[in-house]
């Protein structure tokens, strides 16, 4: 009889190619249809895409549409992308993700497969695509780039070029999956040659890597005065990301409704217009200047919750994982098998529950788990346990808090990820 493969098993027996020309066809169709409508402007500080040789193209990573912000303006080139490995189970990408050859990588977790491919491709003189933070941007500016960058950049010893996209996060922030028409800017430039990947160390160049893409649009846009579409629900779901009052201090009170956020304990709040700036509603209301800022004191509310003794935070959670043999469909990232609790402390993350009606546990210590991942909205995270992929779905609209945690957490307790020296 013939073995039946699992998705797992079929996607890790692949050996990468470079795409074939059917990546420049689709490419072009996409870019006559894309850039007129997003608006999007490419700017070259060093051009390229005449480079003949192997290298790799990094890029911050704004939004869901990155690919074609990075991709697009460099055609004839074709390029293989980097992806989260949970991705590829999902019926939607299956047939572009095997045309463009993308290649998957487990985020924030070794993964010994997705470098091998990578230097499969390079060894055929092709071109790699990563956007090295991991995940596209929750708060509208960069998290640090993952562990091991520097690492990975000077075993592959090729020239690096980098991408810096402005305007993405606010065609399709974070906490809204809807479409914003707007403004997007892309720069390209030459970050590392050969000789000077040579005489860095890694973390020399993660901090090279680091400043080169660091980008807020929240910052950015007070000055270019971009207008973005939104249909009047600019602050629809924003209570996801924004949670914490800054007025009254409560958490879990703000909500986020048409072009307004407030506070339904003490009413602080703002309007927000299409440009993303926040006008209180009052002279008493306290309205940071930027969302940046805001989600940024959230952080630091967090830095200090932590150093508490006995601090722990639960929750309540359905467990989602990947299928074995039929891809998701209708947009899922992953099939609901248990219902459990999740606690976070000093020790890290615990999940306590079921799997497939079995009783099922499991412990990830605060070294081993940086951050996490988010595949669509702030409404559930995932990460690896044991290589394997585990998704909450949270009762509560906590999420965003768990990630702060967590990631504060690690730090506090000498882990590698540590944050951006601005």
């Amino acid at each position: 009889m013939k073995q039946k493969y699992t998705l797992e098993q079929k996607l890790m027996k692949r050996k990468m190619k470079k795409p074939n020309c059917i990546y420049g066809i689709l490419g072009r169709v996409w870019k006559i249809l894309f850039f007129k409508k997003y608006r999007v402007k490419v700017i070259f500080h060093q051009d390229f895409r005449k480079e003949k040789g192997p290298y790799i193209l990094i890029s911050n990573h704004a939004s869901r549409l990155d690919y074609m912000y990075t991709g697009l303006p460099l055609l004839p080139n074709r390029y293989n992308f980097v992806a989260g490995y949970n991705e590829f189970f999902r019926s939607h990408l299956k047939g572009v993700f095997h045309i463009a050859q993308v290649i998957p990588k487990k985020n924030f977790t070794a993964d010994i497969y997705t470098i091998k491919q990578i230097k499969r491709i390079l060894e055929q003189k092709g071109k790699i695509m990563i956007f090295p933070e991991g995940m596209s941007s929750i708060s509208g500016s960069n998290q640090p780039v993952a562990i091991g960058t520097g690492k990975f950049i000077k075993h592959c010893q090729v020239p690096v070029y980098y991408a810096v996209i402005k305007g993405g996060y606010l065609t399709s922030p974070k906490y809204n999956l809807d479409e914003r028409l707007g403004y997007v800017e892309v720069v390209f430039d030459q970050l590392f040659t050969i000789n000077e990947i040579e005489k860095l160390t890694p973390e020399e160049i993660e901090q090279k890597v680091n400043e080169a893409i660091y980008h807020d649009d929240y910052a950015w846009n007070p000055q270019e005065q971009h207008h973005y579409k939104t249909k009047g629900e600019i602050a629809k779901h924003l209570e996801t990301l924004l949670y914490w009052c800054p007025k009254c201090h409560q958490e879990y009170g703000m909500i986020g409704e048409k072009n307004k956020i407030y506070c339904k304990y003490c009413g602080n709040g703002a309007i927000i217009d299409d440009t993303y700036t926040m006008h209180p509603f009052d002279e008493h209301c306290v309205i940071p200047q930027t969302q940046t800022q805001w989600f940024d004191m959230q952080r630091q509310n967090v830095k200090k919750e932590i150093q508490e003794k006995d601090f722990c935070l639960t929750e309540e959670v359905e467990l989602g994982v990947l299928p074995q043999y039929q891809y998701l469909k209708h947009q899922k990232t992953s099939e609901i098998v248990g219902t459990g609790r999740i606690t976070f402390t000093k020790e890290g993350l615990t999940y306590e529950g079921t799997k497939e009606g079995k009783p099922y546990q499991f412990h990830i210590n605060t070294a081993e788990l940086p951050t996490y991942g988010m595949c669509t909205d702030v409404s559930r995270f995932y990460t690896f346990y044991h290589g394997e992929f585990v998704e909450f779905y949270p009762k509560h609209q906590t999420v965003e808090k768990w990630f702060l945690v967590t990631e504060e957490m690690h730090r506090l307790n000498g882990g590698k990820w540590q944050d951006i020296q601005k």
